[in-house]
């Protein structure tokens, strides 16, 4: 049996990788899901052989990759079935030259949002549950304001400044060729102009996607975080206008941080929306 081709689903948190992962999940051919463990037992595992380590001098270059390597053979071992499997995490961003390394020929989605309406969504899961204390805040200081909550989400360690710094470098390094950066808007608006386009991408078979009824629910990973709800998608894809409930200063602050919206520089590809006269949605596709 052929062994399954590995691409990778990243980028900003509240952006679509839960719905696009659910959509690809109606491919009998793929296996995707929301963000695995795989990532995070790669890093324990370079702490185990890294410099200074006790394992670090006898354990090979030649071996720590075949370390690596199995840890996503065996993990998605079920899955052999399947001719693509896409890990998803928000942390490939940080580490595609170890990517790249591993899977010469993988692809990396990495799913974006205006940074300010990554903040609004998050904001609207922590004000929905007024009753419980979510777990992405360390104490009363950091979840004591909406100012509070969305300066430590952006600092560079924690959930949405992690990631974003993560994308940033990526999209200008040696590697940004091997990413597909897609925006939520787009994604959200018009799936079936988005698929084919990601489908190409990846040099993948066309499939035909159902947009009106999608299943996807992780109620057992939300709850111990306090945010019910997080990766529950909704039943058909579309995109709802709404106001922010961010202060106007927070939101023209964090609006301005979209770098990907400009390619110079980046050999990154991009799609984006571009709202015509008639309002319809076009795909812009472009890449150095």
């Amino acid at each position: 049996m052929t062994a399954a081709k590995y691409h990778f689903i990243s980028g900003l948190p509240r952006s679509g990788s839960t719905l696009l992962a659910a959509l690809l999940l109606q491919n009998p051919r793929f296996h995707a899901g929301m963000t695995s463990p795989v990532g995070t037992l790669y890093t324990s595992i370079l702490h185990q052989f890294g410099a200074g380590t006790e394992f670090g001098p006898v354990i090979t270059k030649a071996e720590r990759k075949r370390l690596v390597r199995g840890l996503f053979d065996s993990y998605y071992a079920e899955h052999a079935d399947k001719s693509v499997v896409f890990d998803t995490n928000r942390m490939w961003t940080a580490h595609l030259p170890m990517l790249m390394d591993q899977f010469p020929d993988s692809k990396v989605i990495a799913c974006v949002r205006n940074v300010a309406w990554v903040m609004d969504s998050i904001e609207r899961k922590y004000a929905a549950d007024p009753y419980e204390i979510t777990r992405l805040f360390n104490d009363d200081n950091e979840r004591a304001t909406v100012y509070s909550r969305v300066e430590t989400l952006a600092l560079r360690n924690r959930m949405v400044g992690y990631p974003w710094a993560a994308l940033k470098s990526a999209f200008y390094s040696e590697h940004a060729g091997s990413m597909l950066l897609i925006d939520y808007d787009l994604l959200a608006q018009a799936p079936q102009k988005v698929l084919p386009l990601i489908y190409d991408f990846i040099g993948a078979e066309p499939f035909e996607h159902d947009f009106q009824n999608i299943q996807y629910d992780a109620p057992e990973f939300d709850a111990p975080l306090g945010m019910r709800g997080l990766h529950k998608v909704r039943p058909a894809v579309s995109f709802e206008a709404r106001d922010t409930i961010l202060p106007p200063d927070l939101f023209q602050q964090y609006s301005q941080l979209s770098f990907w919206k400009d390619t110079a520089g980046s050999r990154a590809n991009v799609i984006t929306a571009k709202f015509v006269a008639s309002d319809a949605v076009q795909p812009d596709h472009s890449g150095k």
